[in-house]
């Protein structure tokens, strides 16, 4: 197969032909033909990889397989290619029910829909004090409820607070199972934060943050808070919810400018994404979207209605050239997760691609070398 168009390289944009099976066998200059069908003007870039995202198209990872399959259908057709179906706090049986579907979606795999990469544990070891949307569920990470989240096999991503009870031995096995650990949902302050980052890496694990700025103290001059600890550090990464609500532009462009290439774009996408205006639901809480901005009765964020699309859409508004707009929603994700075979146009990796307008609407989706949008 070969595809032409803008190619959105690591360093560049340049007119090219990919020529690929199921990986990308070769990478060629060309000339897009003016005119000549769907190739004028097109981008062609890596495809989307979303690792924090509970659902969309009124279906949520928490309802089970079957809407799992649902969500990941939906953000499919916005350009994720690898998404990690995400848990919310609810009651322990309820959460590991949701760990064993997403476990059966992957292993029987989507032929009409993208990777399941595995699963994002978002709750339950989150603060009671820092709960933002999550229902009132929350424990502490003790050897019992940790061990049985890893024999689910599916984890890949934990969001823990790490001033809870347990949460030291925690880090150490998870980031022993090759778990990335992502601080979040948390009243721990800056040294706490800094500590953690330290124990994970000390680990051999990776560190993350759970959607940078939100549900997590605030950068103050005498309160640098968890969010300046790992805009600090060297070796962290960190989620950004970019739909412009959750976050600043200019709070964005300042975690880009720190962070660089360990800075990935999510969805936090709840079921409501892609339903329009209404009331809709969230772990068993009424949800409003108005606007695009989905909140609880108190007023508090819910989750968004974000696609990856829009979110490039929202760094390219923001003044981010194409091609780190491109990494925010692919490589960088790819290198967080370990997913060294995606997240590129290069040669030798898969053939996972999202075809572009110059509007940078989706207008094709390529997974593993087949086009399924």
């Amino acid at each position: 197969m070969i595809l032409r168009g803008n190619l959105v390289l690591p360093d560049r944009v340049a007119a090219g032909r990919i020529t690929f099976d199921g990986t990308i066998r070769a990478i060629a200059p060309d000339e897009v033909s003016g005119g000549d069908g769907p190739a004028e003007a097109l981008y062609i870039l890596p495809g989307f990889i979303d690792a924090h995202v509970h659902g969309g198209d009124g279906a949520d990872t928490m309802d089970g397989a079957a809407a799992i399959r649902r969500m990941a259908r939906f953000h499919l057709v916005h350009g994720t290619t690898t998404i990690l179906p995400t848990t919310i706090t609810r009651p322990w049986p309820d959460v590991m029910d949701a760990l064993h579907a997403v476990a059966e979606v992957k292993q029987a795999g989507m032929a009409d829909g993208p990777v399941i990469h595995g699963a994002h544990l978002e709750g339950p070891f989150v603060s009671p004090h820092r709960l933002g949307a999550q229902p009132p569920f929350a424990i502490a990470p003790d050897p019992h409820h940790v061990r049985a989240a890893l024999q689910t096999g599916v984890v890949r991503v934990v969001t823990l607070a790490p001033e809870l009870e347990h949460a030291d031995s925690a880090i150490a096995a998870f980031a022993a199972a090759g778990v990335r650990v992502s601080i979040g949902h948390t009243v721990a302050g800056f040294e706490q934060a800094e500590q953690a980052i330290c124990r994970i890496c000390a680990a051999g694990g990776t560190a993350g943050g759970t959607h940078l700025f939100n549900a997590m103290g605030g950068i103050e001059g005498r309160r640098p808070g968890p969010a300046t600890a790992l805009l600090c550090s060297d070796a962290g990464h960190a989620e950004l919810i970019f739909d412009t609500h959750h976050v600043h532009p200019a709070s964005f462009r300042l975690a880009h400018r720190l962070l660089g290439d360990r800075l990935l774009f999510v969805t936090d996408a709840m079921r409501g994404a892609g339903q329009g205006d209404g009331i809709s639901q969230l772990g068993g809480q009424e949800v409003t979207i108005r606007d695009g901005i989905a909140r609880l009765p108190d007023g508090t964020l819910a989750g968004s209605v974000l696609t990856l699309d829009g979110a490039l859409r929202n760094a390219i508004a923001a003044g981010t050239d194409l091609v780190d707009a491109a990494k925010l929603v692919s490589r960088n994700a790819a290198h967080y997760l370990g997913l060294r075979d995606r997240g590129a146009l290069l040669p030798g990796l898969r053939a996972d691609f999202v075809v572009m307008d110059r509007e940078f609407m989706v207008r094709e989706v390529w997974v593993g070398g087949e086009r399924r949008f």
